[in-house]
């Protein structure tokens, strides 16, 4: 059997690669089965998945690319069948060691995420969608374009984690990094100009629901799986965050991309850039600037990141206050498993966060607000 690829999947070639794909012959399959959702016709879905479903040994003749591919069609019916009720793998159990086949090509989990459902699909008259209604494709869309920003600023993200705050290309990169993290912010513009909180939370909000794999419970697409949090963790999580938030991090990174859990362990065991900063500032802020000049652009360019940040949490918590009304929800809590409350508290920690940037500000070691010892790298 062939191992895990050490390639990228989230390049923009492999990425156009994998959105050409169609290993399982499944085009007409996806397109009928927005028909097949609309008519609830669970039989003829759970038909179409065992007919798609290749044997292992097939599986083995695919290139790491067509994997993704065919995880992403068959995801696309493992969501539709869950989403009417049922349980996928007890209706097509012959599945079962095909996704976890398909999830160790990968190096991912035993089904589909975000990144099958939006970054790896199709456009046009190919792409897989539930429903087939515009206001999914915007959502879909929304996703796409952030994507190779988010992969640009991760990168970014990981060499601000090792370069000194007094050194002058700081603030040069994190301006950069900010730049990236925008598209977040036009991305949730443009889901809420498009998609209406009601059709998120009654039509689409379901087909998001998680599986279970050989006693495994999964979490379907879900746009937390977007790793804006892992800015978040080199930036100021890793040490200043609160144990909500971390274990969130926690149970949404397995739905990462290899070189993105790489980071996150990474972080996880260093300071935070935010912890850094407030040690450069130490006793005497003012003294520490005069001594590093570069250090004053290095807090300056790190406060307009995380304004951005703010903006950006500040409006998804808008959208899923609407989206998760109880007088409209149909579930309790995201996709992704946060609550309501979760995301305001992470806005609220953030903001918090971005006022130990101008010099003077009180925030000493780890998890100063919050107690507890700080790490060292």
């Amino acid at each position: 059997m062939k191992s895990p690829t050490d390639l990228d999947l989230g390049n923009p070639i492999r990425t156009a690669a994998i959105r050409e794909l169609d290993p399982l012959a499944a085009d007409l399959a996806c397109f009928t089965l927005r028909r097949q959702n609309a008519d609830v016709d669970l039989p003829a879905m759970t038909g179409a998945l065992r007919d798609l479903t290749p044997t292992v040994e097939r599986v083995d003749t695919f290139s790491t690319e067509e994997c993704v591919a065919a995880m992403r069609d068959l995801g696309m019916f493992l969501g539709s069948i869950r989403r009417h009720g049922a349980e996928p793998l007890e209706l097509v159990p012959a599945a079962t060691p095909v996704l976890h086949e398909l999830g160790r090509r990968t190096d991912m989990v035993p089904r589909d995420t975000v990144h099958h459902y939006c970054t790896w699909n199709p456009v046009g008259d190919r792409q897989r969608m539930y429903t087939g209604d515009v206001q999914e494709a915007y959502l879909q869309e929304s996703v796409r374009m952030v994507f190779p920003h988010l992969r640009e600023g991760l990168e970014l993200a990981s060499r601000l984690s090792d370069l000194a705050l007094e050194d002058a290309k700081f603030a040069q990169l994190t301006d950069e990094l900010t730049g990236h993290t925008e598209t977040m912010v036009q991305s949730i513009d443009m889901v809420v100009s498009h998609v209406s909180p009601e059709f998120f939370a009654r039509t689409l909000r379901p087909y998001f629901e998680e599986i279970t794999v050989d006693g495994r419970v999964l979490l379907g697409p879900a746009a937390a799986q977007v790793p804006l949090w892992l800015i978040d963790q080199a930036i100021w999580a890793s040490d200043r965050s609160e144990p909500e938030y971390s274990e969130f991090l926690r149970d949404s990174i397995p739905y990462s991309l290899r070189r993105w859990r790489e980071l996150y362990a990474h972080w996880d065991r260093i300071p935070s850039v935010v912890s850094r900063l407030v040690d450069s500032f130490g006793a005497d802020a003012e003294e520490a600037v005069r001594r590093a000049p570069a250090l004053r652009a290095s807090a300056e360019a790190l406060a307009r990141l995380l304004r951005v940040i703010v903006v950006f949490r500040g409006r998804h918590l808008g959208i899923a206050k609407k989206a998760y009304d109880a007088d409209l929800r149909l579930y309790p809590l995201g996709s992704g498993g946060a609550s309501v409350e979760l995301l305001k508290q992470i806005v609220d920690l953030t903001r918090a966060t971005s006022q130990l940037t101008r010099p003077g500000a009180r925030g000493h070691g780890h998890g100063a607000a919050h107690g507890g010892e700080r790490r060292s790298a």
